[in-house]
């Protein structure tokens, strides 16, 4: 006690000080929120779809009422189920009458109802039906074009969240199944981005040829735990559809429970009741494969035991017709077999010494001066054949050699890189020849060709200016004629004729 604080004997001590704003307990304030709704909407009438319907065991029904905006838990009690008009059910949309109150425990408001009508079915299930309708004239629903699942999948590729049991579960079932390698793309399985997620998964799934470091799956599972029609609507889209009937890999659809229904069920290539069966259907079981080899392996060597033991029955039974035992007439064969054999190796040497004798005796006709008379006769004929057509050859090929001579003159005499006496050829700077005044300009330089050498010139002009004409230069030594081939001296023909001349041309 301070210095400054008194209380004197038979005086009460002083009250504490009192707060204008009390602060409320959770459940005063949860109470008076019941109080206020359940005064402001003590009596209401919704229209709405019906959905997660949960009948429990106590009799009550707990359900939610939903639009295309906005959701609304509501409770049937147990008194009031066997008056309702009409029974809620998934899809169902309904008139309901009751009033708005709260659930303290969980701090939210909810709305007890009293009785039900049906309003007609929901919108979004009459969505859904129309979208079936135009998929299965479409053929798409068609059990021909569906793919039938391969029996014993090496890689099996796995459409579905990573972190929720699902893909726990089919892992542990396939694992104790059929082990083999699970590529899992991991997607979201619920809300707007869901079905596009999902589609994106078995165009990237559907496009691996196989070579990279991700195997091409021999099998696709598209799964998902089960909820409301709301929570699988992302598995009713039509492009997602679409995208499951185009694939090249099949496709086992495990959407929700086995009471739930989606699109992709339909155009899937099988659909499982759960996750946890569709990795049963996508796997043999192992262990079975294991014990039905085995049992073909058995019934095998025991239909082998009895076929030889029939055969063996059916020997002994022909045997006994037979005039001696088996084990005799084997014996003596193989006795006879035995004496051949013996005589064999001395056999093979004395057929050997005839047949060496046999040669000698004939090589002696076949010495080299046999060979050597062959050939002379062979060469005389070759000779008296040769002097036979040796002549009329002859002649043929000096007619067409000296045709060919003649021929060679001519081309040289109209040849124009050779010069003639009194003509000149006129070769510009390059070596090539021109023909005419038009190839020529003023101060050109051409080279003259001449039979006996070569000089140079210039052009002037298209029109040469009146020169003195100097005398005419001596006239050179001329050139020696060319000393034509000599040629063979004709043979007069058969009978006396003249020699043919040929044709120049």
């Amino acid at each position: 006690m301070s210095d400054d604080s008194y209380i004197f004997e038979g005086e009460a001590p002083p009250e504490p000080p009192r707060d204008n704003n009390p602060p409320l307990s959770i459940s005063e304030l949860s109470f008076a929120l019941k109080r206020t709704l359940e005064d402001r909407f003590g009596h209401v009438r919704l229209r709405g779809e019906v959905s997660k319907v949960n009948r429990h065991a106590s009799g009550h029904i707990y359900l939610t009422l939903k639009d295309d905006k906005s959701a609304l838990d509501g409770v049937v009690w147990k008194g009031s189920v066997r008056g309702l008009g009409v029974q809620p059910e998934t899809g169902l949309e309904v008139i309901v009458t009751g009033k708005i109150t709260s659930y303290p425990a969980r701090s939210s408001y909810q709305m007890v109802i009293e009785s039900m009508e049906a309003a007609g079915a929901g919108a979004l299930l009459a969505q859904l039906e129309r979208l079936k309708a135009r998929l299965r004239d479409e053929g798409l629903f068609e059990p021909a074009r569906k793919q039938p699942i391969p029996t014993f999948p090496a890689v099996i590729g796995v459409i579905t969240s990573p972190t929720g049991a699902v893909i726990r579960d089919i892992l542990h079932r396939i694992a104790d199944r059929w082990p083999c390698r699970v590529v899992v793309w991991p997607v979201v399985v619920q809300g707007e981005a869901a079905a596009g997620q999902v589609a994106a998964a078995i165009r990237g799934f559907d496009a691996l040829d196989g070579t990279g470091p991700v195997p091409r799956p021999d099998l696709l599972i598209v799964a998902r735990g089960g909820g409301s029609v709301e929570d699988l609507w992302s598995f009713n889209d039509e492009a997602l559809a679409r995208t499951v009937a185009a694939a090249s890999i099949p496709i086992i659809s495990a959407v929700g429970h086995e009471t739930d229904t989606t699109l992709i069920d339909f155009v899937s290539d099988r659909r499982a009741p759960t996750p946890t069966g569709a990795a049963e259907m996508a796997t043999p079981v192992l262990a079975e494969l294991r014990f039905g080899l085995a049992d073909l392996d058995q019934r095998l060597n025991r239909a082998g035991a009895r076929l030889l033991s029939d055969r063996r029955t059916r020997l002994m039974a022909v045997a006994r017709g037979l005039p001696a035992r088996p084990e005799d007439l084997v014996s003596m064969a193989q006795q006879r077999l035995d004496h051949a054999s013996s005589r064999l190796g001395s056999a093979l040497h004395r057929n050997t010494a005839l047949h060496e004798r046999r040669l000698v005796a004939v090589e002696g006709r076949f010495g080299r001066g046999l060979l050597d008379r062959a050939i002379e006769r062979r060469g005389d004929r070759l000779a008296a054949t040769t002097a036979r057509l040796s002549p009329p050859l002859r002649r043929r090929l000096d007619r067409a050699e000296d045709r060919l001579a003649g021929l060679a003159r001519a081309l040289n005499s109209l040849n124009p890189r050779t010069p003639k006496p009194g003509f000149a050829r006129i070769d510009d700077a390059e070596g090539r020849m021109i023909p005419s005044a038009a190839g020529l300009s003023a101060g050109q330089s051409v080279t003259l060709v001449f039979p006996d050498g070569v000089r140079g010139a210039t052009v002037e002009g298209e029109t040469a200016s009146p020169r003195t004409v100097a005398p005419p230069a001596p006239p050179a030594t001329p050139a020696p004629p060319a000393t034509p081939p000599p040629r063979r001296p004709a043979r007069p023909g058969p009978r006396g004729e003249a020699p043919d001349q040929g044709d120049l041309f």
